[in-house]
């Protein structure tokens, strides 16, 4: 879920479903301008991201699903051209790792069985009033007579002073959490980082903080406005068979059952409970919020579950360090798509040009850059082509639980997702900004392009946390996503940002995403040049670039830096 990616509220809403909300409200262009400039003397060439994007969106990978006839073919094609280019293949001599997945579909109870010490009852309707899934590979998996505790936003977060869940064990117990975090969905904007979401508000960080607290079961109380998406993404998401990474414990550490509450459904839940709603929320909104016992209620429900195993390979390449080998510089894109589907207008084949072509386009036009320069880097450059970033970032997810090269000793992240093929930009925004110091070496390289720094437009949608780059800044490593894709060189802002509109209206998740031989592709060939460069000065230096003070992921990074 999701560089331009800031109408991708698809990645905002759960599961990975999209929520088509216009972003920007300017009116089209409606004149054409002068033509867009091309750079002086370009290191990556236009004609180079497109022979690369041709091939990888083309009919030929049959829309690059993973478990798919598609996925031989690209991911042969990327470790040929990796092979081609002089890379050499993993630690193993391998240009694959293997990414055990898992696909779960699950059936839920038709009800959730509410009971309280005191008669109370309450029967909640799937679909209507919840929805629920798990993790854990069984088949089936069941919450029984489970005490209901309410615990704020199920927030743990220590250089905030913060925790929802100070002071009562939950072992055992069903949380029930609300959307977003505090500062994001709250009133009071001196909170965490206000309307800016932090990885805290992340439907997905809620289901680990509450599993590693060791309740049985999570359930995220849904409010259309905060969330930012109707209940019918939820719907719809949640009824989807889910990949899951393979894991040795098979899910044993997760919640037994993970899902959602309509906001209807929670204020009855709180009113069985003797609670109001609205002063529970109320309290959430309070610094010292302590987690409290729904009124003696308990919590029973249970999911059938079909379990399939399937391995799916993440694609890398390695350009060895002339001094420094043993540190490590990561370019990352996914190579994954939605192969062959439903046909709309007589195409079935999901081509997935822009999502995510563009990316690997570009990745493949950097490693032939640093192939050609007369100067090789002095740290290791690695080339990452990752597996099911549709599904839930699976493959970059993998990849950093078991990196073939050492987390401390890699320097940065530098995630390509969505590039705009309509010409050179005036701006590079980045997502997440204010994040890590690598926004100063972004800066450094637009300013050499005339370009200006924008940051990420969107910020309460958190779409810092929706791409690959996210599974490396959640193990510390800094990350960079950035791109242009706000205002034209040639034509201004209302002309992206009607293209943008365009695209997610006619082309996103759709056989009309495409190569067209009429694209504007110098504004790709500038964003991965500005990648390039950004690349260079990191495998020159000595030093690794840091996370800011206040980051979330700065913990994590000094955790594995023995600080």
């Amino acid at each position: 879920m999701p560089a331009p990616a800031w109408f991708r509220l698809l990645l905002a809403a759960p599961l990975g479903l999209l929520a088509l909300l216009p972003i920007y409200r300017a009116q089209p262009a409606t004149s054409a301008a002068a033509p867009a400039p091309v750079p002086a003397d370009p290191i990556i060439s236009a004609a180079t991201i497109g022979r690369y994007l041709r091939a990888v969106s083309s009919d030929d990978m049959l829309g690059r699903k993973p478990f798919t006839e598609g996925e031989k073919r690209i991911t042969g094609y990327l470790a040929a051209e990796f092979k081609r280019l002089g890379l050499q293949p993993a630690p193993g001599g391998s240009y694959f790792q293997p990414v055990p997945l898992v696909e779960i579909t699950g059936t839920p109870a038709p009800t959730l069985q509410i009971k309280g010490s005191k008669g109370a009852a309450l029967s909640l309707d799937y679909k209507t009033d919840f929805v629920a899934f798990t993790q854990r590979e069984q088949p089936e998996v069941a919450v029984t007579n489970s005490p209901l505790v309410f615990a704020g936003y199920g927030v743990t977060a220590p250089e905030y002073g913060w925790d929802d869940y100070q002071g009562l064990d939950v072992k055992g117990k069903t949380v029930v959490v609300l959307v977003n975090d505090p500062g994001n969905a709250g009133t009071d904007t001196t909170l965490f980082r206000g309307k800016a979401m932090t990885y805290y508000g992340r439907w997905t960080y809620k289901y680990e903080e509450a599993a590693r607290h060791g309740a049985a079961a999570v359930l995220i109380v849904h409010d259309t406005q905060p969330a930012a998406y109707p209940w019918s993404v939820v719907l719809s998401g949640a009824i989807s068979p889910k990949l899951r990474a393979q894991t040795d414990n098979k899910g044993a550490d997760k919640c037994a059952l993970e899902g959602w509450l309509t906001l209807d459904a929670a204020k009855r839940l709180f009113q069985a409970a003797g609670q109001d709603y609205q002063a529970l929320y109320q309290a959430a909104n309070t610094k010292g919020f302590r987690p409290r016992l729904l009124g003696g209620l308990t919590l029973t429900g249970s999911i059938r579950n079909q379990l399939r195993r399937q391995t799916s390979q993440n694609v890398l390449g390695v350009l060895p360090g002339t001094q420094r080998p043993d540190e490590y510089i990561i370019y990352s894109a996914h190579w994954d798509h939605f192969g062959v589907g439903k046909a709309i207008e007589g195409d079935s084949i999901y081509n997935g040009a822009v999502d995510d072509g563009t990316g690997l386009a570009a990745l493949l036009s950097i490693a032939e850059a640093f192939q050609q320069a007369k100067v090789k880097p002095q740290r290791s450059i690695v080339f990452l082509a990752v597996t099911a970033e549709e599904q839930g970032l699976l493959g970059s997810a993998y990849y950093a639980q078991h990196p073939p090269f050492p987390l401390n000793k890699t320097v940065a992240d530098l995630n390509m997702d969505m590039l705009w093929p309509y010409g050179p930009m005036k701006d590079l925004t980045v997502i997440g900004y204010g994040q890590s110091e690598l926004e100063d070496y972004a800066r450094a390289a637009a300013k050499a392009q005339d370009r200006y720094l924008l940051p990420d437009q969107t910020p309460e949608t958190g779409m810092f946390y929706r791409s690959d780059h996210f599974s490396f800044a959640h193990v510390g490593v800094p990350s960079l996503y950035a791109a242009g894709g706000f205002e034209s060189r040639a034509y201004g802002k209302d002309f992206i940002a009607q293209k943008r509109r365009d695209y997610t209206t006619s082309m996103y998740h759709k056989p009309a995403d495409q190569f067209d031989a009429g694209w504007d592709l110098w504004g790709i060939a500038q964003d991965a040049e500005l990648y390039y460069q950004v690349g260079r000065r990191l495998a020159a230096e000595t030093t690794f670039p840091q996370w800011r003070p206040g980051s979330e992921f700065r913990a994590a990074r000094e955790k594995s830096m023995g600080k």
